[in-house]
């Protein structure tokens, strides 16, 4: 990144890594779709159109967005202290499963206390999980990426299992549960649409964790974990306490979320409910930099492309998986880093005054002494 600091400054940051990410992955995008046969403009252009180019498009997109809010944040929560939360999708169905089950069977409540009830329940349950993931690890050294992994079959198994069996109405020839009481149902901003009052509360949810991790003392003590363990020892911060704080609240997002769906867009768990949100959650958290801020942008922009996805299947005849291509080549180059500074670097490489420079530069910093003429 030491081009990257010396071209924009030190405050290069991540946006302009996530932007640059983006502009590349669309380039290459466009090279692919070349090759193939199709053409990058019309394609674009569908995609843009279909997403944005109507009233239908613009609600699709923002609806689409709004569970990769939840997902992106739950992502990066957790990596704050450089933990791996590969459980996103499972805490995800745990907590729409306990949000089903709160939202159908808990009669009586007036509606301004059975949404919260319901919100609620679903952020506490995918909170426990993160706590479960923390406590095999500290405990018995167990791989956070791999408990994740084995709970998210384990919790599938499980929900498919209820939505098929004990809580399946006998009615249902498919795997769900009941609909849930009309005083436990967000507000659908859009009539028949599935655009409802949950992208305020990931909205609201940004904004939170944003101000826990810049302005308090909490998120101060999760930055310096994050970045060097040994100094957050050194300075007496509890690498414990910290690891539980972010991954409950991690875990809580991600449950939050499965309950919003179940409230907002199904009315109830039905098997299937997340179109692999919690997996593409990890790219929205990437491309936004692990910047809760950022990150409501960048699930926005995987919105639109999942959006425009539709349009570009029904208007041409090109293969949607290009869009998942083009998501999977943005997080390609928001993990390669060096690459975007190889190919930014490519011009001043070229040039021989600039080779002589970097060459200096180098031997400066493996402690050799360089004269005035370039020889050592």
């Amino acid at each position: 990144m030491k081009y990257l600091k010396r071209k924009f400054g030190s405050g290069l940051g991540s946006f302009k890594l996530s932007f640059f990410a983006l502009l590349f992955a669309l380039l290459t995008g466009g090279i692919v779709i070349a090759l193939s046969g199709y053409s990058p403009v019309e394609t674009y252009k569908a995609i843009i159109v279909g997403s944005l180019g109507s009233k239908q498009g613009i609600i699709l997109s923002l609806s689409s967005a709004t569970p990769l809010m939840f997902t992106g944040l739950a992502f990066a929560t957790a990596y704050k202290v450089r933990m791996i939360n590969i459980g996103v999708e499972g805490q995800l169905y745990l907590g729409a499963m306990a949000g089903a089950v709160v939202g159908a069977y808990i009669t009586g409540l007036p509606r301004l206390v059975h949404i919260p009830l319901t919100l609620l329940s679903g952020a506490i349950i995918g909170g426990l999980i993160g706590v479960l993931v923390v406590f095999l690890k500290v405990k018995f050294g167990a791989s956070e990426i791999i408990t994740t992994i084995m709970l998210n079959e384990i919790i599938m198994l499980f929900t498919s299992y209820l939505s098929s069996g004990p809580l399946k109405p006998e009615d249902s020839v498919i795997p769900q549960t009941n609909v849930i009481l009309e005083s436990a149902q967000l507000t659908r901003l859009v009539p028949r649409s599935q655009l409802s009052s949950a992208i305020f509360i990931a909205i609201a949810v940004a904004i939170v964790i944003h101000i826990l991790i810049k302005k308090t003392s909490l998120g101060y003590e999760i930055q310096v974990t994050g970045l060097n363990l040994r100094a957050a020892e050194t300075a007496g911060i509890s690498i414990t306490k910290m690891y539980l704080i972010t991954f409950f609240l991690s875990g809580a997002i991600a449950g939050l979320c499965g309950s919003s769906l179940v409230m907002g867009v199904n009315r109830r768990f039905v098997e299937g409910l997340s179109a692999n949100y919690g997996y593409s959650g990890i790219s929205v958290a990437a491309l936004g930099a692990y910047n809760p801020l950022s990150i409501l942008f960048s699930a926005t922009l995987f919105g639109i492309l999942k959006s425009g996805a539709i349009t570009l299947n029904r208007t041409t005849s090109v293969p949607i998986e290009f869009v998942d291509a083009i998501q999977a080549v943005v997080v390609a180059y928001v993990a390669a880093p060096r690459l975007i500074e190889a190919v930014l670097s490519l011009k001043d490489r070229l040039s021989p005054k600039k080779k002589k420079i970097i060459k200096r530069q180098q031997n400066l910093a493996e402690g050799e002494v360089v004269n005035d003429e370039g020889n050592i």
